[in-house]
């Protein structure tokens, strides 16, 4: 697919949307292929690290992945803090590019 290149910027501006609709707030981008959540034979595929916040479930997970994706064009992940174990928990937060 060869998705156009997102703008800094532009990719904060939807994540912030984002965030004020579900109940979980961005770390930041994490670098492709890092977790494999997407496809990762899809180029243009992004994955994101974030906090949920109280009241998150896994519906709403699903409803933010649909949702940003939508607004970005393209296939998204969102890996949350609280998932991550082990050596995970400690590599992928200093690996998050921050929005």
């Amino acid at each position: 697919m060869n998705a156009p290149v997102i703008h800094k910027s532009i990719l904060k501006l939807h994540a912030d949307a984002v965030e004020k609709m579900f109940a979980l707030r961005f770390v930041g981008q994490l670098p492709r292929g890092c977790v494999g959540h997407v496809d990762v034979r899809d180029p243009d595929a992004l994955e994101f690290l974030a906090e949920s916040l109280p009241g998150l479930n896994l519906f709403d997970l699903a409803g933010a992945e649909i949702e940003l994706g939508a607004r970005l064009g393209r296939c998204v992940g969102i890996v949350t803090m609280g998932g991550l174990k082990g050596r995970e928990a400690e590599e992928f937060p200093k690996l998050a590019q921050p929005l």
